[in-house]
């Protein structure tokens, strides 16, 4: 009898389930569940008040309908019974965090607050806890707090403690209430098995423990406020779990959600970017695989601790046991592209896209392609949903300079591809300055897959080759290699997630090589893109957070 495991992968805006063949990897069916509430950043269901700028919350109910729907659909689809599913992983978007009682209910599931924003699921690109952050790093800096460079110095708004900070300061009765705050990915392992297991990955990256060191201690959180000394013990969890380890088992409830076996082994969660690297055959140093979605994260491994900064985190055991896993990431990737379709281009080009049967960014791509480095005269800063690495700033903002009347959409959207490689360089380069030796790139997610003129820029503004995942579901077959090690050889998967990586991934043969001419013409434009990044990042010319307060002024009075 065949062997299966499944991947649930939860992203921004859907979950997406796959079903993988234990033996070779082969992705068999998967299914797509969209999520009904979306992104919450305007209003909150059946409510008429405006939400504050810079909030993204979602609504937990649609990460339970993944399980409910696109679960049994991939057994449906593959046409395969649920004693053939051995195992089970999760990963998800990160830091993603939720408000529960001692059971595990979503406060926003309760009558009485479900009108009440601090009491939703708090998205991974939720910037309105900024304030919150730099509380954090100014007590951190004072205290001359050594956690601190784990974290490229500096704490993201987007983060477990600046995202709690935030509901005790604007709703103190929600902050009480919560039994638990708990990352998203951690949630869904305890609504399948029952049990509460905290993911080393998620704790060791978002909420400031390490393995080493644990968490911070009580003096440090009643610095930050008196009332959260107590932080750690009341709203999180101490007992920490590889991402290696079976979280426990399928109970009534878990089966009854996805239609499997009651028992069935479900792996510990994983965040969405790390869960990826064995899923393109990483499980070494030395190789730094890109995921590019509507965010781009990076991520790669090293024998040894650096502390990097503006690195956003660095984890013993993060990823493969006995490495130390590295984090960084860009804030605005595939949401750059989407908003700029969506808001930039003219009716002439969708037309001329529909009478072609093609996308626009299909149509873009092909008016540009051609184009040489420079030849625009443009040059943008991909900080349109902030900067998170390397200098960690949700009130950055983006910014085009070089524009003329003669300037086409085209261009502008070959202009922000360019900013994206351009900010994955600046990360590339305070890697090897921290003495962590980049030798090669790997891309996965579906602009890795689809825009084959973008994976060429990125190879000539880096000066690296890049590999592309051969899985559309990266993160999802992951996932799925973690549900094998969960069942362990003895149920037919895999004792270790390198064995497990060896037989259930591979990888394009396509390689995208740097351009000699190219790569000259960009550094050009990689010197000008550093000294604006410089500029405008690092405290010379605070012009975009001064914009953002003015907003900030007139939305209170609106």
């Amino acid at each position: 009898m065949k062997k299966y495991t499944i991947g649930i992968d939860y992203g921004t805006l859907s979950g997406r389930v796959v079903l993988v063949d234990v033996e070779n990897g082969e992705e068999i069916c998967f299914s797509v569940s969209e999520y009904k509430h979306g992104v919450i950043d305007e209003y909150l269901p059946g409510a008429a008040k405006r939400l504050a700028p810079e909030t993204a919350l979602q609504h937990p109910e649609d990460y339970l309908n993944v399980l409910r729907t696109a679960v049994p659909e991939v057994l449906k689809m593959g046409n395969v019974t649920k004693e053939q599913v051995i195992g089970i992983g999760v990963d998800f978007t990160s830091c993603t965090v939720l408000p529960v009682d001692k059971n595990g209910t979503p406060l926003c599931f309760l009558d009485e607050y479900k009108n009440r924003p601090h009491a939703y699921v708090k998205l991974w690109k939720h910037h309105a806890a900024q304030g919150q952050a730099d509380r954090f790093n100014e007590v951190a800096n004072e205290r001359k707090e050594k956690f601190m460079g784990r974290y490229g110095d500096r704490m993201s708004s987007e983060w477990v403690v600046p995202k709690a900070m935030q509901i005790l300061k604007e709703d103190e009765e929600i902050y009480q209430v919560m039994d638990r705050f708990i990352e998203a990915g951690d949630w869904i392992v305890w609504m399948l098995t029952g049990a509460e297991k905290r993911s080393l990955c998620q704790a060791g990256y978002k909420a400031v423990w390490s393995k080493k060191d644990g968490y911070p201690d009580q003096d440090f959180f009643r610095a930050l406020d008196p009332r959260m000394a107590n932080f750690v013990e009341e709203k999180l969890s101490k007992e920490i779990y590889a991402t290696t380890d079976c979280a426990g088992y399928l109970d009534k409830n878990g089966a009854e959600l996805t239609g499997l076996l009651e028992g069935t082994p479900v792996a510990v969660a994983n965040i969405d970017a790390h869960v990826a690297l064995p899923a393109v055959r990483i499980t070494e140093p030395g190789k730094m695989l890109m995921i590019m979605g509507t965010s781009t994260c990076h991520i790669m491994m090293s024998k040894e601790e650096h502390f990097i900064p503006g690195v956003g985190g660095v984890v013993e055991d993060g990823v493969v046991p006995g490495y130390y896993a590295y984090e960084a990431g860009q804030a605005c990737v595939g949401d750059h592209f989407d908003w700029f379709v969506k808001n930039c281009v003219p009716g002439d080009y969708e037309k001329e896209a529909a009478d072609r049967g093609i996308g626009i960014h299909e149509l873009l791509v092909e008016k540009v392609k051609d184009q040489i480095p420079g030849e625009s005269g443009l040059i943008a800063l991909d900080w349109w949903n902030g900067n998170r690495s390397i200098l960690t700033d949700a009130d950055l903002s983006g910014m085009l300079l070089g524009a003329t009347l003669h300037t086409k959409p085209e261009e502008i959207y070959r202009a922000l591809i360019e900013a994206t490689a351009f900010g994955t360089r600046i990360i590339i380069e305070a890697f090897e300055e921290g003495s962590v030796p980049i030798d090669e790139l790997y891309a996965a997610g579906g602009i890795a897959q689809k825009n084959e003129m973008m994976m060429q820029i990125y190879a000539d503004v880096t000066n690296k080759e890049i590999r592309i995942s051969s899985s559309k579901q990266a993160p999802a077959l992951g996932a799925a290699l973690f549900g094998a090690v969960a069942a362990g050889a003895k149920r037919g998967g895999y004792d270790t997630i390198e064995a497990a990586s060896q037989h259930m991934s591979r990888l394009q043969d396509k390689v995208y090589t740097p351009d000699a001419d190219r790569v000259k013409r960009y550094d050009r434009l990689f010197q000008e893109y550093k000294i604006l990044h410089d500029y405008f990042g690092k405290g010379e010319n605070d012009v975009m957070k001064r914009l953002k307060l003015i907003k900030s002024d007139v939305m209170r009075v609106m």
